[in-house]
């Protein structure tokens, strides 16, 4: 199976941000990774390789040269998605049809929802005995769908409708009798009873396959390409790399569509623990660790966007980037990307060694862009970063696009800085 072919299968498992964060750890894993636990003492040896997991949601893995260490290179990347998420209390029902009640996670485009089957993907808080356990769960069938209005009835839908998340995102489940179906089908999958689930986050999914298509297979569709891609890269270029003078760290946040504001998101306190943890474990003082994180170099990869084929006055004349030309490296004046002129030199560098073509991505000056995760995770660990991502379009629909030939290139970038 080709490189492609592996991110598809991987995209289509990782419904949410938690089956993402369980097939990385897999992949880790099954490459001689060893798993820590927070909640544990650490033994670290020099020439081994680890990983964490925080809250079931995120993931860092780091692999230790075999003589010293005077830094981290770091790549970070995240595996959350815009996408709905099921209310605590989700079923809605009358004598005519059950309904699921659901809320924004992110900004997604929320038109991309309807009319297609969906299904439910998340994790679950199961009694067993006196404790909770965590349990992934994936209905994996067509299990419910968000109508639209027909055009009779609603004469704006191409006029500029806007949707109201609460009165036209309610998804449906099936007729009055389905009532209390859903959360026994949820359970049923986890292995359980309905009465042992204390708590879910689960969240609707499109289970829509991905594709490969156009002239010489130059473009790929699926879901949750933002920023599965990068996290799929990066863990693939991390397992293909032997570090040498630096402990090498791959981090894969939740929560970035929404603020990285948790305990498992890039604004957080999870990768100075374990950048510290670590060191300590390896006998460093804390001088020194702090002397390695300030002579440290963090990649942050979120993807970037492509030109759109109808719309090419929506992008800067000088600083537009295209699928299948190589990485974008983005920048901001107002610092909400953190590239700054050494830090993409220095990425420029690596990638020319590696034979990898890079871009420049920046917004019209009158068009307001998004952050990422370098602007974020640098209130916690302040280190010379470069924001990258590969271009894609769609950004946040339900079915995104991107290049088929950058996803290779992203991994040999990754692999040389590691290497």
């Amino acid at each position: 199976m080709d490189l492609m072919e592996r991110f598809l299968t991987f995209a289509e498992q990782s419904p949410t941000a938690f089956h993402a964060a369980a097939h990385l750890a897999e992949m880790l894993r099954g490459n001689g990774y060893e798993e820590l636990k927070e909640t544990d003492p650490w033994l670290v040896d020099a020439g081994g390789k680890y990983y964490v997991v925080r809250n079931d949601a995120a993931v860092i893995a780091f692999a230790v040269p075999e003589t010293g260490f005077a830094s981290f290179r770091i790549v970070a990347a995240h595996g959350d998605s815009p996408a709905f998420k099921l209310k605590e209390k989700f079923e809605d029902r009358n004598d005519s049809y059950v309904r699921v009640n659901v809320e924004k996670y992110g900004g997604m485009i929320m038109s991309t929802w309807l009319d297609r089957p969906l299904s439910v993907a998340g994790r679950l808080a199961v009694r067993e005995g006196d404790s909770v356990v965590s349990r992934l769960v994936n209905l994996d069938r067509d299990a419910l769908l968000i109508p639209n209005m027909p055009i009779h009835f609603n004469r704006e839908i191409n006029t500029g409708y806007n949707f109201d998340a609460q009165r036209d995102m309610m998804a449906l489940y099936g007729e009055g009798s389905a009532a209390g179906g859903l959360m026994r089908e949820i359970a049923e999958a986890a292995g359980t009873e309905p009465e042992n689930v204390l708590g879910h986050d689960l969240f609707l999914y499109s289970r829509q396959s991905g594709s490969v298509w156009g002239a010489d297979d130059a473009f790929f569709s699926c879901g949750r390409i933002d920023d599965l891609e990068c996290a799929f890269a990066a863990v693939t270029a991390m397992i293909r790399s032997t570090p040498r003078d630096a402990v090498n760290i791959c981090a894969v946040f939740d929560n970035e569509e929404v603020g990285s504001g948790s305990r498992q998101g890039a604004d957080s306190g999870f990768l100075y623990d374990v950048l510290t943890r670590a060191g300590f474990a390896l006998g460093a003082s804390d001088g020194e660790i702090r002397a390695a994180i300030a002579g440290s170099y963090m990649v942050s990869a979120d993807n970037a966007h492509a030109v759109h084929p109808n719309h090419p006055e929506k992008y800067d004349a000088q600083n537009r980037v295209y699928m299948n030309k190589g990485i974008v490296i983005k920048h901001n004046a107002s610092l909400k990307y953190t590239t700054d002129a050494m830090a993409s030199a220095k990425f420029t560098l690596i990638c020319e060694k590696a034979g990898v073509p890079v871009q420049h991505f920046a917004n019209r000056s009158d068009i307001a862009g998004g952050s990422t995760l370098g602007h974020i995770s640098g209130t916690h660990v302040s280190v010379e970063c470069v924001d990258i991502g590969l271009a894609q379009l769609a950004m946040h629909s339900v079915c995104e696009t991107a290049g088929t030939k950058d996803l290779p290139m992203l991994v040999k970038a990754l692999e040389a800085l590691w290497s």
